[in-house]
């Protein structure tokens, strides 16, 4: 793993102009994010800053960003991130009319580094404790009421810069982050590597949509349990893009050890998901590694494998209840099993509501429901009855989003 050396507590770079003795004054230019802060900062709203180089935020040190500020990764020979260690806490709330941005210089998948959030609740990494893949922070622990702040209205754009082969960032990564943390309404467009990743951690999410995520758009994994409710995924065309993307949902529960406890074993509702129809990339929704999941109320089509379960840990799940698949529509004509004969279609079709084959069309890429739902009784659902996120008459992504 490649490793960065931070220039611990840099000052904040400010370019001012004078002021004109016979004109208006000249606007300053963007602060320059970089280095490590240790006490509190306000990023104001309606301005733009740069980032450069790796900008993490230590405890007990609160980032707050407020409604439309820009922050623009400044694409030079190291890679620009933004880290939320343990401790920490960001508190980023934008509106639906002035969101938060998070994006590059140069506007193409890989441009930077993202968003990554380290917290102190419960993964199944060995010894219960791990590194983030960029910037070496700590995460992992006992406290599942972990609280690393709030991100409501925030799009990242641009993201997935690699490190190597095995190392490459993501739009947002929740490393262990607890549920005491807030997150909805956020957007990981045009990403070289996932949109959104789990490692571990308890963090309930609702509205996320990852539009050309060239690897995943959700993906799962260390034993993740949080909820999420109004999830979008989106894949256009290679020819379109310039690059393949890959899977809908990669879910494992670990890839070292099958059966870690915690189990990753998320509630999921209200889900479209929709791929491009390539020959090269075939999977959706992957479920595998032993992961367990409750899906509900999900639409997904556009892969040749749109639901596929792998490992007999994930199947037997299946069948004994602990996991569940309801009301789901695919529009292949049938499931994929791996490697084994557990869990196959007729399982799938016994569930309540499942269908294969199913006819999906949507409206502006992917705005439309499906009849019938009924999603799991928990407080932090809303009652939606009904087949995927984003309904003609509740167009929730609307204003903020980049389509």
């Amino acid at each position: 793993m490649k490793k960065f050396i931070l220039l611990a507590a840099l000052p904040f770079l400010f370019a001012a102009c004078e002021k004109g003795t016979n004109g208006p004054e000249e606007p300053t230019a963007p602060e320059t994010l970089t280095g490590t802060i240790t006490e509190d900062l306000t990023l104001e709203e309606g301005k733009s800053y740069k980032l450069s180089g790796g900008f993490h935020v230590q405890a007990p040190a609160v980032l707050t960003i407020e409604p439309g500020v820009t922050i623009t990764a400044v694409y030079d020979d190291i890679t620009d991130y933004i880290l939320i260690e343990q401790g920490a806490k960001i508190m980023a709330e934008g509106t639906a009319s002035k969101p938060i941005v998070m994006t590059a210089e140069v506007k193409e998948d890989g441009a930077w580094g993202g968003l990554h959030i380290c917290g102190r609740a419960t993964s199944n990494v060995e010894g219960g404790t791990g590194l983030s893949e960029i910037g070496n922070a700590p995460y992992g622990g006992n406290d599942d009421n972990d609280n690393s702040g709030v991100l409501k209205y925030v799009r990242l754009e641009y993201t997935g810069w690699a490190l190597d082969e095995e190392h490459e960032s993501n739009g947002i990564s929740f490393y262990g982050v607890g549920r005491g943390t807030e997150v909805s309404y956020c957007q990981a467009y045009m990403g070289a590597d996932d949109g959104f990743e789990w490692f571990g951690g308890t963090v309930n999410v609702s509205h996320l949509i990852a539009t050309d995520c060239s690897d995943d758009s959700f993906d799962w994994t260390e034993g993740w349990s949080g909820k999420g409710q109004f999830l979008v995924a989106i894949q256009h065309s290679a020819s379109e893009l310039g690059y393949e993307c890959d899977c809908l949902i990669e879910a494992d529960n670990n890839g070292n050890d099958f059966e870690a406890t915690p189990v990753a074993h998320p509630i999921l509702a209200n889900v479209t998901l929709i791929g491009n129809e390539s020959s090269e990339s075939i999977h959706g929704a992957r479920f595998r590694a032993g992961t367990q999941v409750e899906l509900y109320n999900a639409l997904i089509c556009g892969k040749e494998l749109d639901l596929i379960v792998e490992t007999p840990q994930t199947a037997n799940s299946l069948v004994n209840g602990t996991s569940k698949l309801n009301y789901v529509s695919i529009a292949a004509a049938e499931i994929s099993s791996i490697d084994q004969d557990v869990y196959l279609t007729e399982n799938f079709l016994e569930g309540a509501g499942n269908e294969v084959g199913a006819s999906l069309t949507f409206t502006d890429g992917f705005i439309g429901t499906s009849e019938g739902g009924d999603g799991p009784v928990d407080s932090f659902f809303e009652n939606a009855p009904y087949r995927g996120a984003v309904s003609a008459d509740n167009d929730w992504t609307e204003g903020w989003t980049v389509r």
